[in-house]
């Protein structure tokens, strides 16, 4: 089982910056692609950003790209996100995910998730 932690969020005027952090318990994360998801109230959970298992390959949404930078520090079990020039249409609960298979886009290819952070930008 992996347990995931995040933390990080919390209440920004828009054109400011946050950065996440998602610890996990486990020694064998780097063998995990981490991806970060949100969801705003009354939509659906969306795809954020992801990396893969070593940091080589890094995907973003289209939302997000040049604002958002995802990194990960495997030798601390821990995947950051990076998040500037923050927009109110970014206010979500944001989830970190750990999975080993398929496609980073999509929630259905992670196994563990964390309990969420919230993210609140104002106008």
């Amino acid at each position: 089982q992996v347990q995931l932690t995040e933390s990080g969020g919390g209440l920004v005027q828009a054109g400011g910056s946050l950065r996440l952090s998602c610890a996990t318990s486990r020694r064998t994360f780097n063998s995990y692609a981490m991806g970060w998801f949100r969801q705003a109230p009354g939509k659906e959970r969306e795809f954020v950003v992801a990396i893969s298992w070593n940091g080589g390959n890094t995907y973003y949404a289209d939302s997000v790209k040049g604002r958002f930078t995802i990194s990960r520090d495997n030798a601390k079990n821990t995947v950051y996100l990076q998040m500037n020039s923050l927009k109110p249409e970014d206010t979500a609960v944001y989830y970190c995910a750990a999975g080993q298979r398929g496609d980073v886009y999509y929630s259905r290819n992670y196994d563990y998730w964390g309990q969420g952070t919230q993210v609140t930008v104002s106008s």
